[in-house]
Parts: structure tokens; sequence; C-alpha cells
């Protein structure tokens, strides 16, 4: 019989007089891949870093048992100590480190307190090679992708003995190539007898992975379900973690598609690290008055450089070419312009570029607009309240209340924040950047939900998004990027995944 590494039972948490988990239990056996399901906000990172030792002993109630004793971590390192390790979704690298110096940060191979630089970097290549990164010791964590850092943190976990791996929504950031690297891996160390607790969105992945699911719903276990036998419905999953049946993915719009609204036309865009080359190249690209257009592509293929630049050159030097809204040519060189022009950018980076997170949800929900919440140059703090409620209701923003610092927030409640931010701007042009990156089914409903309503009245939408399922689900019209040009155009009815992956391999300039 398998026995268990991990028993959590009635697992209790407040956060002042908010109840973040009221009854929770999580059992994994020994050797298997165990999913957590449920939305932004069910409880599903509290309880990861309870387990951890983030949320030390005595802050919450339940129990614990891990490798068969009973366990009262005080922190990181006494659960480190016994091989448990964490991965969250912001990565904890230095990224001007190298790759060994990161692996051994806190934990330096040293003798009489020196660095043995030659050990430790033969140990780094190594633990490299064990998760299949091929790529020198000394190289600096700022000049790998996402996908190679995520390796690097499940090296530094493997340096550590770990024996229960953590990976937070390992796969948010990444394109499919590298999700499927690190999938294979987690399989791999599966085979290796190492425990993994993931938590993820992505149910496609989870049921690829996963021995076992649990579904997180208001701070309670709802549901076990076991998926080394009979393979667990999506749906199934969507109905424990939302509490009702999900029908559709998408909700239903019938276009209403006016007139040509916001156009692009020869947008070149030179790489502000080497002005000698273009990292956008001479892009066309319209939406009528009521569409939603999608813009397709792998990452790096230059689809958040293109919106940056347009909104308020954000991104590049030397740019060229021409913004027509409504037919009229607009000046959009800065951001202040763009925004008093109608356009508003709702950033992929929410954490880093579209949130201040020590702010308020009040005050973040207004700074695009506080012209709106102000008097003779004064904020009036009550109307700006007002706003701030308003939203949060229409968004269903899950928080204590509106003062609530989004820090506080889980991911798919902060995105939220940012899309009532540009809301509350009444811009005419709104672009999504993978605006559902992290965010559970439920949630995704209701943000799909809002594009509807914002186009419903006459306003249209630029959205970038690396799944493909949801461009499909969502728009119009789509375009496909590849190395800064556009390299196809589908109208719905005729794009399907394997259309826009061939457009991409043919890599045809779009004219």
């Amino acid at each position: 019989m398998t026995t268990m590494i991990l028993d959590m039972r009635g697992i209790q948490k407040s956060f002042g007089p908010v109840k973040a988990l009221t009854n929770v239990s999580l059992q994994v056996r020994k050797g298997d891949i165990h999913a957590i399901c449920g939305e932004n906000g069910a409880g599903k990172s509290t309880l990861m870093k309870i387990l951890s030792g983030v949320y030390p002993h005595g802050s919450f109630g339940g129990t614990i048992q891990y490798d068969g004793e009973e366990r009262s971590f005080k922190g990181l390192r006494d659960s480190e100590v016994v091989g448990i390790c964490i991965i969250h979704q912001e990565l904890a690298l230095v990224p001007m480190l190298s790759i060994t110096e990161n692996l051994f940060l806190g934990n330096e191979v040293a003798h009489h307190g020196v660095i043995d630089w030659d050990v430790a970097d033969q140990k780094a290549k190594e633990l490299l090679a064990r998760v299949g990164l091929d790529v020198k010791p000394q190289t600096r964590v700022a000049n790998l992708g996402i996908g190679q850092q995520q390796l690097v943190e499940i090296a530094k976990a493997l340096a550590k003995d770990v024996k229960l791996l953590i990976l937070d929504e390992p796969t948010a950031s990444l394109n499919e190539r590298d999700s499927e690297t690190l999938l294979t891996l987690m399989l791999e160390l599966k085979s290796r007898g190492i425990s993994s607790i993931i938590i993820s969105h992505k149910l496609n992945e989870i049921s690829r992975v996963a021995d076992a699911i649990t579904v997180i719903r208001d701070g309670t276990t709802v549901d076990v379900m076991e998926c080394r036998g009979e393979p667990v419905s999506e749906d199934r999953v969507v109905q424990a973690m939302v509490g009702r049946e999900l029908s559709d993915r998408y909700p239903p719009r019938v276009p209403a598609i006016g007139e040509k609204m916001f156009e692009i036309e020869g947008w070149s865009v030179a790489n502000p690290e080497h002005p000698e080359c273009d990292r956008i190249k001479h892009v066309n690209f319209y939406v009528r008055r009521g569409e939603v257009v999608g813009i397709a592509g792998l990452m790096g293929s230059g689809r958040t450089e293109l919106a940056m630049s347009i909104f308020g050159r954000s991104y590049g030097t030397h740019i060229r070419g021409k913004v027509r809204l409504n037919g009229h040519e607009v000046d959009v060189s800065t951001v202040k312009k763009a925004i008093e022009h109608g356009l508003a950018y709702a950033t992929e980076d929410r954490k880093g570029s579209g949130l201040v997170l020590g702010d308020s949800i009040t005050k973040n929900i207004s700074m695009a607009n506080l012209s709106a919440v102000s008097n003779m140059g004064v904020v009036d703090e009550h109307a700006e309240a007002a706003v701030a409620t308003n939203y949060r209701q229409r968004l269903r923003i899950r928080c204590s209340d509106v003062q609530q610092p989004v820090e506080r927030l889980s991911g798919g409640n902060q995105q939220k924040v940012v899309l009532g931010k540009w809301l509350f701007s009444d811009p005419e042009v709104l672009i999504l950047d993978e605006p559902t990156r992290g965010i559970d089914v439920g949630a995704k409903y209701e943000i799909y939900g809002v594009v509807n309503q914002i186009v419903a009245e006459g306003k249209c939408m630029v959205m970038i998004s690396s799944e493909m399922p949801e461009l499909l689900g969502t728009c119009d019209r789509i375009y496909v990027m590849n190395e800064g040009c556009f390299v196809g155009e589908f109208p719905i009815a005729e794009a399907t995944q394997e259309r826009i992956m061939h457009a991409i391999m043919k890599n045809e300039v779009l004219q």
C-alpha cells in the first residue's frame, strides 16, 4: 500500500476578520503528483504557505503530518531541512547573479568560510543536467528565459535534497514548448520517487500529469478526485471549483461590428538595446467598432513590444508609423497623450507595471483617471471610494474592502483591479495583454463577459494571448505575429490552431 508523505487536516487561517481557510484537508501519497485546483482567492497559495512555514506554526489551526511525523514549522528553513521546497509563481532568483550563485545562495559550498567555486560550478553542472538545462553554470540568470529560470528553481530544490516539491502556477508565464519541458521534468522527478504538488488553472496540463486532484472552494476542501484509473473530466473539476455547472467557457456574444475605428499603419520600432535593428517591422492592422481582434504568436514574437510602443511609446526607439482613431491621425507619443486620445493598455506584468502593490484597491483603480474624482485638483476620497466599490461589484473582486492593499489580493483579483483601472479611464480602444494569465476558469468567464459588454458599447478591443483557445473563443478576427511581423490574418470562422501555427512556421509577411 502506498504511504502518505503529507497529511494536512482541519487547516484554518484568518487574516483579521477575514477567514482565508476554514476546514481544509490535503493528503499526498509518496511519489505522486497531486494537483490543487480552485478559484482565485480560494486559499490555495495560503495553504502552501502554511505547509512551507511562511505562515509559522501557531498562526493557524489544524495539524500537519509529514513523512510520518507531526510537524511545527517556524519558517522556510525548517521545511527545507526536511525536504519541502516551494517554487512561487514569482521566481525567487537574483537576476544579476550567476546560476551557480543562485543555486547555492544561503547554502554555499565552502571550506573554512571560503567558497570553492570549482566544486560549486561542478555541482551546478550536475544539477542542471538533472533538469535538462544545457547552459553554463556561470551564466547570469538575467540572460535566461522564464522557462529556463523555472528549471533553475527546480535545480535549486534538488540541491536541497527535495522530497516534496511545491509548484505554484509553474506554467502561467511559459510558452507551450517550455510548459511541455516542465511537465516532462515533473514526470521524470516522479519516476525518481519525488512527490510534487502543483497549483494550476490549466486543466489540460493537470489531466496529463496529476495522480490526484484536490479542489478548494471558499477556503474549504470540496472534492478529492483520483486520476490513476479513469481520467477525470475537466467539466467535473470546473463544477467543483465554481460550485455550479459551467456549460460554456466563453459567454455568448452576437457581434455588432461597425466601421473601422482604430488603425496602425507602417509601424516600425527599433530595439532600444540594438537601435540598428528593428524589433517591430512595418506592421499594419485595424480594428472596427464593436470588434475584438486577437494577436496570436509565440512568446518573443513581438506582441507585447508592439502594444507597448503604441501605448505612449513605452517600448522602443526610432518609432515610425501612423496611428489613426476614427479616421484621424492622433499623437500617442506619451502615455498621457495616449490615454487622452482614448487608448488603454492592460499590461501582462500586473505586479511590475500594472499596479502599485502597496496602495489600496481604491487608489489603483482611480490612478489612470484622477480628474474624474477630483475637484480643483483635490481628490474627492468619497467619490474615489464609490468608484472603487462600483468596480469591485462589477468585476467581483474578492477583498475585505476597497481600502485593502492590492498586494494582499490573489493574482486573479489583482488582474481584475488592473482591468477596473483601465475601464474607469473610459477608453475607446482597450489593449489587453495576457488578460487571464494565472486566472481560474470562473474568473476568466467573468472577464470575457466584461469584454463583451465593452464592445457592445461600441468600443473596440485588441487581445494578446498565448492561449489559442482563448483567442478562438473570444475574438472576431485574429492576426498572427512572428519575429516582429504580421504573418497571417483570419476571420474567426476560418481560424484554427493548426492554421495559426502553419502561418507562424510559413512566416510570410503580410503586406
